[in-house]
């Protein structure tokens, strides 16, 4: 049977599996890596988080390049502390996050826990990192389940509530990722 779409939608349709299978093949040179971080002990996953933030902060390493290696230590820190190990389809979902990509997955996929790699990845640069969600409740309650790994790599993390005293606010911005609801994150600008 002919395929009868209009030339531009399969052009489209060719793109994003084109754009798909790299990823795939991406996540999966992540997962390579899985053998090297292993071994690692609690304290040189953290050290690995310094010598990560040195190479980008320091030596301008761009956070593509390290993208990889931030994965598999977030990955092996993850499968420590919280008992959950990233598959390479949430890899793939972390890299298009990551590139400013929307990921589409559904209920009970992993959403909390893929946003971990590029919420990791990208906090390596200094600065802050925002995660937007869409109320209070999941602001904490993300948060707060993944603080022991951000703090297994070495991170800080604080979430944003309506009706906030102002020293809690301060506290959550100062953290290294901070969790939050569009319109706290947007009054708090204005």
């Amino acid at each position: 049977m002919a395929d009868t779409r209009p030339w531009w939608e399969r052009a489209l349709a060719f793109s994003e599996r084109r754009r798909v299978k790299d990823l795939v093949k991406r996540a999966a040179r992540i997962t390579e890596l899985e053998p090297q971080f292993e071994p690692l002990t609690d304290a040189q996953l953290v050290e690995k988080t310094r010598e990560l933030q040195q190479r980008v902060q320091e030596g301008g390493e761009s956070l593509d390049r390290i993208l990889p290696e931030a994965f598999a230590n977030c990955r092996e820190a993850s499968k420590r502390v919280m008992g959950m190990r990233h598959f390479d389809v949430q890899f793939v979902g972390g890299i298009a996050l990551h590139e400013g990509s929307v990921a589409e997955m559904l209920t009970g996929e992993g959403k909390t826990l893929v946003a971990t790699l590029p919420l990791y990845l990208n906090a390596l640069a200094g600065g802050n990192v925002h995660l937007v969600t869409t109320n209070d409740y999941l602001a904490r309650r993300d948060a707060e389940w993944m603080r022991p790994l951000y703090e297994a790599l070495g991170l800080s993390v604080g979430f944003l509530q309506n009706q906030q005293p102002a020293n809690e606010k301060r506290e959550a911005y100062a953290a290294d990722i901070t969790y939050g609801t569009n319109s706290e994150f947007g009054f708090d600008y204005l």
